[in-house]
């Protein structure tokens, strides 16, 4: 994958935990709520049905605001990668205002630990500059920080 600098954001982290426990974490609606959003925001729903153009869906209670978002998975390699977006509901129904495609990979780092990578692409190299605005790296860091924890309670 080519990375396009004015439309994508991208981070890398080693976690110590294998890469089929953080794709377990990724595709179940419990583990789900335990990372997904930065302390403290809250993951109130999740509902996924894991296959090509299956659901993955998300609502977040944000300083007592609800946010709701319906995507679908596009890519799934088990325990190695995973897309999704926001661009399509389930039935591949267009949303109104596509925001983003997350890509989630997991490598073995040969030691029981992951190299996870989390890269997020978007329509516009506005959307991008919108999105590391709100704080990407910082959040979508705590989001990786709280998966590693929770991961390694399982």
């Amino acid at each position: 994958m080519e990375l396009d600098p004015a439309t994508d954001l991208t981070f890398t982290r080693k976690i110590d935990v294998p890469p089929a426990v953080l794709w377990d974490c990724w595709t179940t609606p419990e583990h789900v709520k335990a990372f997904f959003v930065p302390r403290p925001h809250t993951v109130t729903d999740c509902e996924i049905d894991l296959r090509v153009g299956g659901r993955f869906n998300t609502t977040f209670d944000v300083d007592g605001n609800t946010m709701t978002n319906t995507g679908v998975y596009l890519e799934l390699v088990p325990h190695r990668k995973l897309v999704f977006t926001d661009t399509y509901s389930e039935g591949w129904k267009p949303s109104a205002d596509p925001f983003m495609t997350a890509i989630i990979e997991f490598e073995d780092d040969g030691a029981d630990g992951t190299i996870y990578t989390a890269t997020v692409r978007h329509r516009s190299s506005e959307a991008r500059q919108s999105h590391e605005n709100m704080g990407f790296f910082v959040g979508w860091g705590m989001a990786a920080d709280q998966l590693a924890a929770h991961a390694k309670t399982l």
